[in-house]
Order: structure tokens, then sequence, then C-alpha cells
């Protein structure tokens, strides 16, 4: 509401006009009204529409099936070739014999002391490959002057293969547990190191700089910077040392051994147990896939920053 006053002549009085606004019609209501809001199951059922938990299991199925297919058509394969004839049963038993035999095998306990057995010899050459590869890496990712000293005697080692080397060692170290250990940290040592090198030499310099800016000591550097950027292609070098661990050990347990998945294979086959020698393979697959899975999960881990 608002009031003026209008001219007026002398000694007349003087009265206020008032001017009322106008009363908003319904249309100006609706007009000028707040759109309606849509609560928060509407604007989710709307926009990010959940899939049921019947919808859900279904698509995990999905996915485990087309992830195992190839593993179940081999292995229906492995079970029905040598039941019609096409391979020898003799030298390629069925499936079903071959898990007999595992089953056998590991209720006797004798599968589970060759597997603590290779696990004892592929875990301690792994540890001190790392132990030593990881801060070799570091040290020539990072100084030119150690990679310029150390480069051309690595690159000559790096290229020669390991199995080529266990005659040496076993003629050096003799045939015991030693010769195979360093076997192993010799085959897991390259591929730590130069993923360390490469994941070093891969830190994005801005985040170097911004830490040297802050006054970041060298030491705290290492910990804060250069080593979370380079875990991912540090555990890329380690998750192939832990296949290349079991690889190589199985060969050289075939070499003077008496106890071991490698052992076992040897021994099965020239005593002409084909289920026990092919039960033997089928426990070092399982062993390498473990090993595959537990470094992924410590790769996950350690790498959680990358998603946050």
């Amino acid at each position: 509401m608002s009031s003026s006053t209008a001219p007026h002549a002398p000694g007349r009085e003087v009265r206020p006009v008032t001017t009322t606004p106008p009363t908003p019609s319904a249309v100006d209501t609706v007009a000028f009204a707040d759109p309606p809001t849509l609560g928060r199951r509407q604007v989710l059922t709307a926009d990010d529409p959940t899939p049921s938990f019947g919808a859900r299991l279904r698509g995990a199925g999905v996915r485990v099936l087309r992830a195992s297919a190839a593993i179940v058509l081999f292995l229906v394969i492995w079970e029905v070739a040598p039941r019609v004839g096409l391979v020898d049963q003799v030298f390629l038993p069925p499936l079903s014999a071959v898990l007999e035999s595992f089953w056998g095998l590991l209720v006797s306990g004798e599968l589970g002391k060759h597997v603590g057995t290779s696990l004892t010899r592929a875990g301690t050459g792994f540890t001190i490959a790392v132990l030593l590869a990881i801060p070799l890496g570091i040290a020539i990712g990072w100084w030119a002057g150690v990679a310029q000293f150390l480069g051309p005697f690595l690159e000559l080692f790096r290229n020669t293969a390991a199995l080529a080397l266990l005659p040496v060692f076993i003629l050096i170290l003799g045939i015991g547990e030693t010769s195979k250990i360093t076997l192993v940290v010799y085959a897991c040592f390259f591929p730590i190191l130069l993923n360390t090198i490469a994941g070093v030499r891969t830190v994005d310099p801005l985040l170097v700089k911004s830490a040297r800016s802050l006054g970041l000591p060298p030491v705290r550097l290492f910990q804060k910077v250069v080593l979370p950027a380079a875990v991912p292609t540090i555990f890329t070098g380690i998750r192939m040392a832990g296949t290349s661990s079991i690889l190589v050990l199985i060969a050289a347990e075939m070499v003077g051994a008496k106890a071991g998945l490698g052992y076992l294979i040897t021994y099965a086959q020239f005593n002409f147990q084909i289920t026990n020698m092919y039960a033997g393979i089928i426990a070092i697959s399982l062993v390498g896939v473990s090993i595959n899975a537990v470094l992924v999960s410590l790769e996950r881990h350690f790498s959680r920053w990358r998603t946050t």
C-alpha cells in the first residue's frame, strides 16, 4: 500500500490519496508459483534407476559365464577326448582320473608337502629379489650417475636367461637349496628392477617440483611423492616376478631335488604315474593363480589413493 499527496489550493483540506495494489489473479498465482519438486525417491527412480537384486544376480552370472566359458570348454574337451579315442588315455588320462589322483595326493598330505616346499623356496627368493631390486631401481632411476655406472653391467645379465645359468649355479653353489633360491632371485630380480626404474622415471615432474618448493626433504620426497606415483609400475614387475619365481623353480626342482612340485612331476613321469604327473601340473597352475591374486590385492591396497 502506498500513499501520495495531490497538489492543492491554499486554504483547502489536504486528503491523502491511497493507492491499493491489485490482487493477483489465480493465473498470476500459478504463473509465479515455485515449480513442483520431486521427492528423493522420485528423482532416483527417474534419473538413476537402481536394478533389482535379481537383475544384479543375473548380470553377475552372465559375467562369470563369459569369463569361464573357455576354461569350461577346455576341461570338457580334456574329459571327452581320451574317452572317445581322439588321444591315447595312457598319455592323456581323462580329467576325472587326474582329479581323482589329485584328491588322493591331497588327502595323503603328499601334495601339501611338495607345495609347501616349493612355496618356501619361491617365497624366499622372491622376497630377496624385492628387497634388492626396488632400492637399486630407485637409485638407478633417480640418479643419472648410478645409471651410467651400473647400466652396462645390468644390461649384460638382463639378456641372459635364468635357466641358462642353472648349471653354473649348481656347479658353484651345489645341488641343495642355495642354488635353487639363487636361481629364483636371479629370475625375479630383473622384472622388478626394470619396472622400478621405469616407474621412477615416469613420475610427473610437476609433482616433484611442487614437493621441493614446499621444502620437502629428499627422504620425505621419496616416501610421499616418488614411491606412491611409481607403485603401479613397480607392481607390474612384482607380478611378473611372482610368475617367474614358480616357473623357474619348477625347472630347477626337476634337477637334483628331493621335494617340490617339480620333483613330483619328474618322479611321477619316471614311474609312469601319469595321473599324478598331471595332478602336479594342475597344482602348479593353482599356485600360480593364487600368487597372482594375492599380488593383485596388494597392488590395489597400495594404489588405492589413485581412485580417491
